[in-house]
């Protein structure tokens, strides 16, 4: 990582470089601390660079909290996804893309979890989680219709269905960051397709 003693870069490319490594040094603070470890002291410790600096970025904590969801969002959005198949297998596809399974999901997932004390101590991100897991929920419940019109799954209202299995991921999630040696990406794997199969049961 580059050092940044020495003043703001002066042209266009040297800004768009160091907003990068910035990003990457607000990331990799994010997942080895957690969302509570991120502070301009820290970023800028990961960055090799003085806190003064930072401050050209991010002029108050607040606004280092907002990059660094952005940040976690874009990340999110961007991560690789799993080929759509259709009915049950997309269903299994979304919610094996929400899991802990490789390391990139894992950091994402961490600092998801590690952001929910931010988020619930202020009323205007706390809604606009709400609305991200509302959107997450809609989807899900898209391919539960979908597979309930291909006979894959029992018929019964598909948003309250969905509702549970993203219940159930959340669920898996936590307990697989918590616990990772009782919980290796084989069983969880294991554990969603014994949930899936319970579901199919049903009919």
């Amino acid at each position: 990582m580059a050092m940044y003693r020495g003043g703001m870069p002066r042209t266009k490319g040297d800004h768009e470089a160091r907003r990068r490594d910035v990003s990457a040094a607000v990331w990799q603070v994010m997942a080895t601390r957690g969302f509570a470890g991120l502070t301009l002291r820290s970023v800028a410790a990961e960055l090799g660079a003085t806190t003064g600096l930072l401050t050209h970025y991010f002029p108050t904590k607040q606004a280092l909290v907002e990059y660094a969801l952005d940040l976690l969002e874009q990340r999110t959005v961007s991560r690789p996804r799993r080929p759509t198949g259709e009915g049950l297998a997309a269903l299994k596809d979304a919610l094996l893309d929400i899991l802990p399974l490789t390391p990139e999901a894992t950091d994402s997932n961490r600092i998801w979890v590690s952001s929910w004390d931010t988020a619930l101590s202020d009323p205007a991100l706390s809604a606009d989680y709400a609305r991200k897991y509302a959107k997450s929920r809609d989807r899900l419940t898209e391919r539960v219709a979908a597979a309930q019109e291909l006979g894959e799954l029992p018929p019964g209202n598909p948003a309250q269905i969905a509702a549970g299995a993203q219940a159930f991921i959340l669920g898996l999630v936590v307990q697989a960051l918590l616990d990772p040696p009782a919980f290796p990406p084989p069983r969880q794997v294991e554990l969603l397709d014994d949930y899936l199969a319970a579901l199919t049961a049903a009919h």
